[in-house]
């Protein structure tokens, strides 16, 4: 089985001490690919060199909005500048937070609106952080227009799904789907179309059901996998194939059958 996790943020501090064994436990567990998504300027060159050092590791360039009070206008052009020399699978992670208080809504719009512009004169896609701002995210990609890429870490509702669907965006789905309070979300992953699934797992970060309080890892992507193939009532296998399918595609990754 291939699977692709399309964000883990696995140059974060939570791994600095077994960070080699973790790779080789998510290849073990069939995860030949990850995307890795910076945050601020801060950590691009971490993340370039740890996706120079471990084949099957991609990066994507991005100022994240929860760390907006970090970010500089000249870090758009320092991204710019990323992206021409480095010609990452992805801009982002970018986007809009509203549910922390005390982040500059004003300055995360600017910055989100500017990355998407580079997105789409790089002709790259976007990943994409949507937090209680899901109807405004969508509006603003409607408005930028000419893009593609997908929200990660899916909460919105179904109505919401489909206007992205229709803008050409996919959803991610992660450590959440296992969690059994999550209704809306498991519905969702129960009924919507295969083309527009990505799996993944935010790691360290969103733990599964089985896996409460501890760090989160790319091999566990394989319980993610389970539990939507169960909840679709389709064969582990048949999702693996699509989804991965679905990340070659979007990103622009060499085929994991290869």
């Amino acid at each position: 089985m291939r699977l692709i996790d399309t964000h883990c943020h696995l140059d974060a501090p939570e791994f600095d001490a077994d960070r080699d064994v973790v790779v080789a436990r998510a290849e073990a567990a069939g995860v030949r690919a990850q995307v890795v998504p910076a945050i601020a300027l801060s950590n691009f060159q971490a993340i370039r060199a740890l996706c120079a050092a471990h084949a099957g590791l991609y990066a994507a360039y991005g100022l994240h909005p929860m760390f907006v009070a970090e970010h500089r206008p000249e870090h758009l052009d320092a991204l710019r500048a990323w992206i021409e020399r480095e010609r990452p699978v992805a801009v982002g992670e970018c986007g809009l937070d509203f549910f922390v208080e005390g982040l500059d809504a004003q300055a995360q719009r600017w910055h989100f609106v500017r990355q998407l512009e580079l997105a789409r004169e790089f002709e790259l896609p976007v990943i994409v952080h949507a937090r209680r701002a899901v109807d405004e995210v969508i509006a603003t990609i409607r408005r930028v227009g000419g893009l593609r890429g997908v929200v990660h870490s899916w909460s919105g509702s179904e109505e919401q799904a489909r206007q992205l669907w229709k803008l050409g965006f996919l959803l991610g789905l992660g450590g959440p789907v296992t969690h059994e309070r999550a209704r809306r979300l498991r519905r969702l992953a129960a009924s919507m179309p295969l083309e527009f699934l990505l799996l993944e797992t935010d790691s360290p970060d969103q733990p599964l059901a089985d896996h409460r309080g501890e760090r989160n890892e790319p091999a566990r992507l394989r319980e993610v996998l389970d539990t939507i193939a169960a909840l679709r009532g389709e064969s582990a296998d048949a999702v693996a194939r699509a989804t991965t399918a679905n990340a070659e595609r979007l990103f622009g990754l060499p085929s994991t059958a290869a």
